[in-house]
């Protein structure tokens, strides 16, 4: 699924300043790009992702989701399209504790989403590392094995597109390999897009494009370096205002053509092979 935002801005009142979260953004994300969105804290990341899932509304410009303008669409329909061909990994889980893991894993499916088969549940659950605990009740979880459960609901509906917000922020190096491995095969063998906000520049090292925010616009955009030192010097540089007038246009397609290209530059690279290694659905 392609996502599209044209002179997007955005802003928020607090007392009486007014905060520029997103100024003018433009990106094109085309079907089965792996996006990385990195910034220094306020840069306007999770607004950005926000915007482009049609959680939030623009106070100005146009967002496309599939070629469909979501900002001229009706509640309804816009719940049903993101229902249908979104899947997200909210930085605060967003799980309900009562039910059990596999409970939550399902619940898209129990408010209208594609039907999930029980099989791929377990199969999923198995691909993150939980394997054998679709019944235990997700608040005996530690917040890394929560951020598991949202990665896991996230991919089960083979959505379209996944929007990520820090996925891997709460987990350790291996189980975080394992999760970007999992995203990784998502892009390259069922054509999901991708767009996930990352501090961490080994995470980012994965995809295939990366987007560097500053104050709410776009100072840089292309393909993603080849390792994670050149990333973290960017991210520096832009943190602290280097470039910030010279903004690095990218064409839209820095796509890798080889799978896990940028797996062995993440700390937990083997992991990412060993994920990429495993089918995470069975063929429809």
């Amino acid at each position: 699924m392609s996502v599209q935002l044209e002179s997007v801005s955005r802003r928020f009142e607090t007392g009486r300043a007014r905060v520029w979260a997103l100024r003018d953004v433009t990106l094109s994300i085309p079907p089965g790009q792996f996006v990385a969105i990195m910034g220094a804290t306020g840069s306007g990341k999770s607004t950005l992702l926000h915007c482009a899932a049609g959680l939030d509304r623009p106070d100005s410009g146009r967002v496309w989701l599939a070629e469909r303008e979501i900002g001229r669409m009706r509640e309804r329909r816009l719940t049903r399209l993101r229902r249908d061909r979104v899947g997200f990994v909210f930085q605060a889980y967003n799980l309900l504790s009562e039910l059990t893991v596999g409970q939550n894993v399902l619940l898209p499916s129990r408010l209208g989403a594609p039907l999930v088969r029980r099989g791929d549940v377990a199969r999923v659950l198995d691909a993150v590392g939980l394997g054998g605990l679709e019944r235990r009740p997700v608040g005996e979880l530690s917040g890394g094995q929560r951020q598991r459960v949202a990665v896991a609901r996230a991919l089960v509906t083979r959505p379209a597109v996944v929007f990520a917000d820090e996925p891997t922020g709460a987990l350790d190096p291996t189980t975080g390999g394992q999760i970007l491995g999992l995203l990784r095969q998502a892009v390259d063998r069922e054509g999901v897009t991708v767009v996930m906000v990352t501090h961490d520049p080994r995470a980012a090292a994965i995809s295939d494009r990366l987007v560097l925010l500053r104050s709410g616009r776009v100072v840089v955009d292309g393909p993603t370096p080849s390792d994670e030192g050149t990333i973290a010097a960017r991210l520096h540089a832009v943190s602290v205002g280097a470039g910030a007038g010279n903004p690095v246009a990218g064409d839209g397609h820095g796509r890798r053509t080889a799978h896990g290209g940028r797996g062995a530059d993440f700390t937990a690279g083997q992991a990412v092979g060993r994920m990429a290694a495993r089918p995470l659905w069975n063929p429809a």
